[in-house]
C-alpha cells in the first residue's frame, strides 16, 4: 500500500499546485488583488520566501522555501485559502455540504525539491504554465506571474 505521508524538511523548498473546486471559473485571475492580500498577509504571520508563482484563472503553482527548521507549509497553505475566500464577494461563495464554501478542493499537490535541477524544471515549469494552457504565447505576457521578476534577476533560460 503506497504511504501518503506529506515529507516535511524544516527549512525545504517546495512545489505545489492548489486548484479550486470548479476548475471551470476564474475566480483566482477574476479576483487577484484578493489573492495577494491573502498571500501578502500570511506571509507577514508565517514568513517563507517565494521562488517562483504563477496564478491562472482556476490554479496556482509555486515554489516555496521555507525557513530554517520550520516545516509548516499546510498551515501557511491553509490560511492563503482562507484569507482568499473571507475577502470574495459573497456572491462568488457557493454554499456546498457541511457548510464549505465549496471555492477550494481539499487538497493540494506538494513536492520536495531535491537539488538544483529539480529546482530549475519546477520554476520553468511555473512560469511556462500559463504558456502550456494556452493563457499566453509567452511568459512575459502572463501577468499573473514572477517569471519577468526572474528574469531579471537570473537571466533567460534555455529550455
Amino acid at each position: 500500500m503506497p504511504d501518503y505521508r506529506r515529507l516535511y524538511v524544516p527549512g525545504g523548498t517546495y512545489f505545489f499546485t492548489v486548484n479550486l473546486f470548479d476548475r471551470r471559473t476564474s475566480l483566482l485571475t477574476d479576483h487577484i488583488d484578493a489573492l495577494r492580500a491573502s498571500w501578502r498577509d500570511m506571509r507577514a504571520r508565517h514568513p517563507f520566501e517565494t521562488i517562483a508563482a504563477a496564478v491562472l484563472p482556476d490554479h496556482f503553482h509555486c515554489v516555496w522555501r521555507l525557513p530554517d527548521g520550520d516545516h509548516d507549509f499546510s498551515n501557511r497553505l491553509s490560511l492563503l485559502k482562507a484569507g482568499f475566500t473571507r475577502r470574495l464577494p459573497a456572491d462568488a461563495k457557493k454554499r456546498g455540504r457541511k457548510r464549505e464554501r465549496n471555492i477550494w478542493q481539499r487538497r493540494f499537490w506538494e513536492h520536495a525539491i531535491r537539488d538544483d535541477l529539480d529546482l530549475e524544471r519546477c520554476v520553468n515549469y511555473v512560469h511556462f504554465n500559463p504558456v502550456k494552457h494556452g493563457y499566453a504565447s509567452d511568459p512575459d505576457q502572463w501577468p499573473f506571474s514572477t517569471w519577468r521578476d526572474w528574469k531579471k534577476e537570473y537571466g533567460a533560460i534555455n529550455l
